[in-house]
């Protein structure tokens, strides 16, 4: 039997502002399990990087966690203490960030900034981190990892530097690693590198994986289950295979029109998704996609519950209502949608 690792009901997050509160996250439930790697998609702001600091308790005001519960192998995560939290970042929740110049110090030799988080969350004696520490560097393809240790930051390649935070993210074996835009800004041949890092993590049973990203390729490579935000709210969830194959969401169908196809030789003109993303400062009462949606009705102005499509897939919209007339269309456009 699976076992539930994490789980998140209900949850929001707001922005204060001196316009009013910015709702970032909207009312967000799901769950990981385990072992698997699961995927956060969708456009920029709707809600992914927000939902992966409130996990881990990142929020800084004017940002904060206005409802909602966060369990971790069954204990409830919000409201710790600092203290608390300390015991368990890194230890049993790691993040790897998209900008890893901004979480490495650069006064630090690499060796310096590894040891200390072992030392701290394993116990280890300063030669033995070393050791591990140098172990780590070279499982994430680090050329020369007993020379690179002793440098600086500024010497590495931003591609070795994403790996220095793999790295430093997995040297205390957590049990969830949440990883956010890590091939972002990464050249083809270092994100390849890098994919390969996911694709072994993905067969490790001990580890679980959060993989918050835009590129649905690297989603297709990597991940085993796949949940679609916007504008702070889940549109639909789903295993990877029924999001590329048998998306029911017509954000998600958007979102597949949009990525360039491979293979086949043909020229094809990308379909974008016309319009903008709502205003979080004053969200439209039902589906945050109805002007957006070619399928929107007046239902529509009435937020839809979350539909159960199969297993493991489910949909935020009216189409997904069962017996609805137009369900059958959306699916073919879905089929026709595949990268």
């Amino acid at each position: 039997m699976t076992e539930r690792l994490l789980t998140a009901r209900d949850l929001r997050v707001s922005f204060h502002t001196r316009d009013g509160d910015n709702q970032a996250v909207r009312g967000v439930s799901f769950h990981i399990d385990a072992g698997e790697t699961v995927g956060i998609v969708g456009e920029s702001g709707s809600g992914k990087s927000v939902t992966a600091k409130a996990i881990m308790s990142l929020i800084q005001p004017p940002g904060e966690v206005i409802g909602g519960e966060i369990e971790f192998r069954g204990e409830n995560l919000t409201g710790l203490s600092e203290r608390k939290w300390r015991k368990i970042r890194g230890n049993q929740i790691a993040m790897v960030f998209q900008d890893p110049m901004t979480s490495l110090n650069p006064v630090k030799k690499i060796g310096e900034q590894m040891t200390e988080v072992i030392r701290r969350h394993r116990g280890l004696s300063r030669d033995a981190a070393t050791e591990e520490a140098i172990r780590l560097l070279r499982e994430v393809g680090i050329p020369e990892p007993e020379r690179r240790i002793r440098q600086y930051p500024h010497e590495f390649s931003g591609g070795m530097r994403q790996r220095v935070m793999i790295a430093m993210a997995l040297s205390c074996q957590p049990e969830l690693l949440i990883a956010d835009e890590p091939t972002t800004a990464l050249d083809v041949t270092i994100q390849a590198q890098i994919l390969e890092l996911f694709k072994r993590l993905k067969d490790n049973p001990d580890t679980a994986v959060i993989l918050i990203t835009h590129d649905l390729g690297v989603v297709a490579q990597v991940c085993t289950r796949v949940i679609v935000m916007y504008g702070g709210m889940i549109m639909e969830e789903a295993p990877v295979e029924d999001i590329f194959y048998r998306p029911q969401h017509p954000y998600t169908i958007g979102l597949l029109r949009s990525v360039p196809k491979r293979g086949g030789g043909t020229r094809e003109r990308l379909v974008p998704i016309e319009g903008t993303p709502p205003d979080l400062l004053d969200p439209p009462p039902g589906c945050p996609f109805i002007t957006r949606c070619p399928h929107a009705m007046d239902k529509c102005k009435e937020l839809p519950p979350m539909f159960h499509i199969g297993p493991g897939h489910r949909s935020l919209c009216w189409l997904a209502e069962k017996d609805h007339p137009t369900v059958a269309d959306v699916k073919a456009e879905g089929e026709d949608a595949d990268v």
